[in-house]
């Protein structure tokens, strides 16, 4: 048997009148393994352990029924305040900003003692989860824990069942010696120890040789550090076609047309997240309308950005920044027929799979990101041979860098500069460019990245 345990389940459940109805969750852990582990692509048999989110996963759970679609999932009532903590202010407001490099040092982050009560919450949380597993699973199971809200789970497993085959992957990039520091040394080497008890995935080679840096200056010189591995993740081809071939994205794409008309299009998706690089990105733009007036009335840039979360001051106060930014350059350079920037703050998947149909110039400037996938399903879609303006502080550029063009993060100008070199492009250069993109990008898809976790694990 396979056991996979995650923050986030497969499913989530809404009450009815006849119980409780399984619904897909969200999450790209859950959209990509879902499907391959009710497939019985894992094996024989599967079962997934993860957190009940809501208050309907709760009562779900209470009652007895939490039973979804080929799969045995296990959802976990944690206590909620402790969970809050744990999610809130260790995961999301802690660890992400220190593994994305995204921490304003001078001001951020406190350890105090109301941190210390998170980090408490976080141990209880992971063990819960090591608990749950090490009931669940048989002798000899393969385990494979996701991502950076479990970090401690590893560890808490091994000790309780050392007959396990377990993994661990991590969806962001892990930041560098010097960067795990940040955090107080009893924690540094509990998250380095822990991970380094088993084999510990990241989807760039940079990424794991940066973990295994950080776990070597924590746990010191003669310190036992499991081998890390690399497994990229892949768009779904099967998914990404079929969602092609829907009426709502043909609508869609119809709709971009009234709206563009024939001008060029600049498209990013995202999540509003500081990580994203977001701001940079419209400074970039508002630097190409500054020094490339010929643009100006000729492209338009389509934000599809989703709000994410909006219980984080960070997420809140990046979020109001954003819309001002937008409001600021529409004001600025706008006229009565043409708005430099379109917003859409739709999270629906058939509406972004008319966007990238559609794009001339795909922009993906992270600080720093552990994949992004957008980077891959775009050029898989897109019909227009359009320019992937690619960080490479993204993982995918260890794998598309050498068909994108490079955009600096922090760099304005060469930002801007990128943006007009992919607008001007030749179409010859375009087309293969974009022919090799599509080969880059479809190389992988989620078995590849499943099995790779197997072996690893194994």
């Amino acid at each position: 048997m396979t056991v996979i345990i995650s923050n986030r389940g497969p499913y989530q459940f809404k009450k009815s009148n006849n119980g409780f109805i399984a619904q897909g969750g969200a999450g790209g852990i859950a959209s990509s393994l879902g499907p391959l582990l009710t497939s019985g692509a894992a094996g024989d048999s599967a079962t997934w352990i993860a957190a009940a989110l809501t208050p309907d996963d709760r009562a779900a759970t209470r009652a007895g029924q939490v039973k979804a679609p080929g799969i045995e999932l296990d959802l976990l009532d944690l206590d909620e305040r402790e969970y809050l903590l744990a999610y809130n202010l260790i995961s999301n407001s802690t660890l992400w900003f220190i593994y994305h490099g995204i921490f304003d040092l001078a001001r951020r982050p406190r350890f105090d003692h109301r941190f210390r009560e998170a980090w408490a919450a976080y141990e209880n949380i992971n063990q819960a989860f090591a608990n749950a597993a090490a009931e669940k699973a048989n002798p000899g199971d393969v385990v494979l824990i996701q991502d950076y809200q479990l970090n401690l789970v590893p560890a808490m497993l091994r000790s309780a069942r050392p007959d396990l085959r377990i993994a661990h992957f991590s969806h962001t990039p892990f930041c560098g010696p010097n960067s795990i520091r940040i955090l107080p040394p009893d924690i540094a080497r509990a998250i380095c120890g822990s991970m380094a008890s088993v084999p510990s995935g990241f989807h760039s080679a940079r990424w794991a040789r940066s973990y295994e840096a950080s776990a070597r200056e924590m746990l010191g010189s003669n310190a036992n550090i499991t081998d890390s591995f690399v497994a990229a993740l892949g768009p779904d081809h099967d998914l990404l076609a079929a969602t092609a071939q829907l009426p709502e994205t043909a609508v869609g794409r119809a709709d971009l047309k009234e709206q563009i008309g024939d001008r060029a299009m600049i498209l990013r998706v995202d999540r509003i997240d500081p990580s994203k690089n977001i701001l940079r990105g419209f400074s970039a733009y508002q630097r190409l309308l500054e020094t490339h007036p010929e643009w100006r009335d000729r492209v338009v840039f389509v934000a599809r950005l989703n709000a994410s979360r909006q219980t984080l001051p960070e997420y809140i106060g990046y979020r109001n920044e954003v819309e001002q930014a937008i409001s600021q350059l529409n004001d600025e350079w706008g006229t009565n027929d043409w708005s430099p920037i379109i917003l859409d703050e739709r999270d629906d998947f058939p509406t972004t799979a008319a966007a990238f149909a559609d794009y001339d110039v795909l922009l993906v400037n992270p600080i720093k990101d552990g994949l992004n996938l957008v980077a891959k399903e775009g050029p898989l879609l897109n019909q227009r041979d359009g320019v992937l303006c690619l960080s490479p502080e993204a993982g995918a550029w260890d794998e598309l860098g050498a068909d994108a063009l490079s955009v600096h993060p922090y760099d304005i100008e060469q930002v801007a500069d990128s943006l007009n070199q992919a607008l001007t492009m030749e179409p010859k250069e375009r087309a293969k460019r974009a022919a090799s993109l599509r080969n880059r990008a479809g190389a992988r898809q989620p078995i590849d990245w499943l099995k790779d976790q197997l072996a690893a694990a194994k």
